[in-house]
């Protein structure tokens, strides 16, 4: 209890509680006004939903999407906690039990009907504006959870038992999953909507390796100069990132050089660029994008210098 309580009290906590709150918001919206309208089953657990609600529909039980989604996503729950372990983060506990709500407060507070003309079957007017606008919203509001190392839920619980028991990579998993509930709709919808089910899924996964590619991308810039120690005491006191520093030799002159390796952000690779050119430093620089990174990285916001 006294564990649980110092988390509360921290700044961290409320933050991603707040952003985790904003993203789902987000991810309910796009449910609501571009999936529900226009009957689109994607691979997700709010498609198998839809397509549960319409097989109750079809014998006269009228059951509502968000209730089920909120049901699926507790079982799935409960057979993460026993399958995977008590490791499955609180996190994804939260953000799944509240899409259900949240499509409620949505529908409360802004009806889809009232956005949409008499007669007309989805929010923009075509399936393909509508299964583009709910990817690219629900894709952004992924990538927003799974960089403060949360998700949404549903789907994502599926495929990590999955590759727990059927041992396929996490990414097979999830494309597995997804494809599996798309084709569960083959029951309540026509063929044609199935195979834009399937398409939109895979333009999901898409978008979402865009996404988090952008959110996470750095640079990594190497640097051979004369000045390389100006150069690095500039990276590791004003940037204050690390650096590798190795002895090179040039193959066209035979002289030996020191070159500089580091990984930044945009804005510390433009500031460092600016130094170089504000200091005349010459030097052989290049610099390409990483998105992935694993092993020690300074999240946080630069440290304040100390006033001496």
């Amino acid at each position: 209890m006294k564990n649980i309580l110092k988390v509360l009290g921290t700044w961290k906590f409320w933050k991603e509680f707040i952003i985790m709150t904003v993203a789902m918001f987000i991810a309910a919206a796009a449910v609501y006004y571009f999936l529900l309208p226009s009957n689109l089953v994607m691979g997700s657990i709010t498609g198998l939903s839809m397509v549960i609600a319409s097989l109750f529909g079809l014998v006269g039980i009228t059951v509502k999407v968000s209730v089920v989604v909120t049901i699926i996503n507790a079982i799935l729950l409960v057979l993460a906690w026993l399958l995977i372990g008590q490791e499955f983060g609180a996190k994804t506990v939260y953000t799944a039990l509240v899409l259900g709500p949240m499509i409620e407060i949505w529908d409360r507070i802004l009806p889809a009907s009232s956005l949409m003309e008499p007669g007309q079957t989805s929010m923009m007017g075509d399936i393909w504006f509508d299964l583009l606008c709910f990817v690219l919203i629900l894709s952004a509001s992924q990538t927003i959870l799974f960089h403060i190392n949360a998700s949404t839920g549903g789907l994502d619980i599926l495929a990590k038992i999955v590759n727990k028991y059927l041992h396929f990579d996490i990414g097979t998993s999830v494309s597995v999953a997804g494809a599996l509930i798309c084709c569960t709709a083959f029951a309540v919808n026509p063929f044609r909507m199935v195979v834009i089910g399937l398409i939109g899924t895979w333009i999901n996964g898409l978008a979402l390796d865009y996404f988090t590619a952008g959110l996470n991308r750095r640079k990594r810039v190497c640097i051979i100069s004369s000045q390389h120690e100006r150069i690095r005491k500039y990276i590791i006191e004003e940037l204050e990132r690390g650096c590798s520093l190795y002895e090179v030799t040039g193959g066209y002159n035979g002289n030996k050089n020191v070159e500089i390796q580091t990984l930044l952000t945009q804005d510390e690779f433009a500031n460092l660029m600016d130094f170089l050119k504000v200091n005349d430093i010459h030097g052989f620089i290049t610099a390409g994008n990483v998105s992935e990174i694993y092993g020690d990285w300074n999240q946080k916001k630069r440290r304040k210098k100390k006033i001496s």
